[in-house]
């Protein structure tokens, strides 16, 4: 099945790309990699969340956080390539987690990202990554992704 059936098959629908809210692009490429930047949980032009996990936001909704931050970064991914079967496979997520002081579980958080992507690309969606902690993101997001990408 392709990436999209299977977005499809979970009940995903890609919105339209996100826009940039500062002076950047959302997808930079550099031979077969694309550079996807950090994506927030944007869900109808609007965060889904705000705060920190463990304090304003639960960790059930910093997962779902996580999922929204993937299905946008498709989103983007799709309108540079202008199909996600060209995707070989993601070999990079990096996710940065808002947490309250005390909060350890950033690895759940992301868990969610990582399954999403796996359950979207199958095996090529395996990749490496690092979980991080952070005071505050953009926005008082309590979740920013970025992702790298190899395609054909």
């Amino acid at each position: 099945m392709t990436p999209e059936e299977n977005l499809k098959g979970l009940g995903i629908e890609l919105p339209a790309a996100p826009m940039p809210i500062g002076a950047y692009v959302p997808v930079r490429r550099s031979g077969d990699l694309v550079f996807i930047s950090g994506m927030l949980p944007f869900k109808d032009r609007k965060l889904y969340r705000t705060g920190k996990v463990d304090a304003e936001v639960s960790l059930e909704e910093a997962e779902e956080c996580a999922r929204l931050a993937v299905v946008n970064a498709l989103s983007a991914l799709k309108a540079y390539l202008g199909e996600l079967e060209k995707v070989r496979g993601c070999i990079k997520v990096t996710g940065y987690i808002a947490s309250s002081p005390g909060f350890h579980a950033q690895p759940v958080v992301l868990n969610a990202a990582s399954e999403l992507l796996y359950e979207v690309f199958g095996e090529a969606g395996r990749h490496s990554r690092s979980a991080i902690g952070v005071p505050v993101l953009p926005l008082n997001s309590p979740v920013e992704i970025e992702f790298i990408f190899e395609v054909e």
